[in-house]
């Protein structure tokens, strides 16, 4: 049955009733397409129907290969930064929970490998002016005290290869292990830092004031 001229068109492209009208493309042109990622590609190029039997067993091709890869990947990244997410938000509540009790709050003072073996970094802490030193004298170890001297307050200076951290002041120096004071005037140790190492971060989490 032949269709009426007069008849109105419909006004979507990709209909059958528009096909060979000046300006229009078939409508099988529209038909879905699957997406890149899953469009099957043997290592060699050829078409399937020329690949052997045995590329049966391993259905995976390059496409889907770099799909699962970026998929994981993605999925790793979102893990990742849920769990920094949490780890901070377990800080703010640890930090909230101790400035109601009076003690300094959880700080990260630097990465681990910003401290070298033999090396030490200055800090402050729990106030910005409380300075302090963290000094890793070994692979394995990390100690951390308030700056300043327990005998007149002047900045002592760890060295490292004497294992003393020593006031130039009164030639005072206190032990780098325990920070108790072996010569000079000092009587009292240095204030410590506890330190905690979370990964590859290093933080403070409290001070102890010291008398022997």
């Amino acid at each position: 049955m032949t269709q009426d001229p007069r008849a109105p068109l419909d006004i979507r492209i990709d209909t059958p009733g528009r096909e060979g009208l000046t300006g229009t493309t078939p409508a099988s042109l529209y038909s879905p397409l699957r997406e890149a990622e899953q469009v099957t590609i043997a290592p060699d190029w050829r078409p399937m129907d020329q690949q052997p039997a045995w590329r049966g067993d391993f259905p995976i091709d390059w496409p889907q290969d770099h799909y699962v890869e970026r998929r994981d990947f993605m999925k790793f990244m979102v893990l990742t930064s849920l769990a920094f997410t949490a780890g901070q938000f377990w800080i703010a509540v640890q930090n909230r929970l101790r400035r109601r009790r009076g003690q300094p709050e959880i700080r990260r003072i630097a990465s681990l490998a910003a401290v070298p073996v033999g090396g030490a970094f200055t800090f402050a802490y729990p106030g910005e002016h409380d300075p302090c030193v963290l000094v890793r004298p070994s692979d394995r170890m990390l100690v951390a005290y308030g700056q300043k001297c327990t005998h007149l307050s002047c900045a002592v200076r760890p060295r490292v290869e004497a294992g003393i951290l020593q006031c130039p002041c009164h030639e005072g120096s206190f032990d780098l292990a325990s920070g108790r004071p072996v010569a000079g005037p000092p009587r009292r140790p240095l204030t410590l830092v506890r330190l905690e190492l979370r990964g590859n971060d290093i933080f403070a989490t409290g001070i102890e004031e010291r008398t022997t």
